[in-house]
């Protein structure tokens, strides 16, 4: 089931995404294309069909409670959308949960469940990529986004045209820990990755 089928987007930006959030008392961060964006510093580099908004998945009930009256749905894997009941937890293979302010109307944003503790978020996809929360995000313009490298991370998993443009522009402004961090992950998952070559 392709992403037209489940329903149109309108998604909101960085800074309505803030505003939505404002006052929920968790760790979240915008992730995807809007990360590289923010990284780069260029808005217009390329479309966004959505808006992926990261938190750790011991804080979705909070979130839940806080997008109260929401219509939110869990994307249960291979690709249908389900309510999201209240006061369920959700555990993998489900990480996703879109959400949109009423039932018939486009999709707002996409929230993507991570693992973590207290002070690590996990690699999902391995459970030996850790690194500590306090490194994870970075801010511009009091907007939390995902690290890029950490995004290029998510992006390497099957290479699209729009994943590849985003590590081009990525590239040449990684600092040196940036690149080696990638690097090495790329190594534990797919070691012969070929971006791992130009880094």
């Amino acid at each position: 089931m392709t992403a037209i089928e489940l329903g149109p987007w309108d998604h909101l930006h960085p800074v309505a995404v803030a505003g939505l959030l404002d006052g929920c008392p968790i760790s979240w961060w915008i992730a995807g294309g809007y990360a590289i964006d923010a990284f780069v510093g260029r808005t217009d580099r390329r479309e966004h069909d959505d808006i992926d908004v990261g938190i750790l998945a011991r804080d979705q009930g909070i979130l839940q409670s806080h997008l109260a009256g929401w219509d939110l749905r869990c994307a249960d894997p291979p690709g249908a959308l389900r309510p999201w009941r209240t006061g369920e937890i959700l555990e993998e293979p489900i990480h996703d949960v879109w959400a949109r302010e009423r039932a018939n109307q486009p999709w707002r944003l996409d929230v993507l469940l991570n693992s973590g503790g207290a002070d690590v978020w996990i690699y999902r996809r391995d459970a030996r990529i850790r690194r500590d929360l306090s490194e994870l995000v970075w801010w511009s313009d009091g907007i939390p986004y995902l690290a890029p490298e950490v995004q290029l991370l998510f992006k390497s998993k099957a290479v699209r045209p729009k994943d590849e443009h985003d590590f081009r522009d990525c590239l040449p402004l990684l600092g040196e820990r940036q690149r080696a961090w990638l690097r090495q992950t790329l190594e534990l998952v797919d070691a012969a990755h070929p971006w791992g070559a130009l880094l």
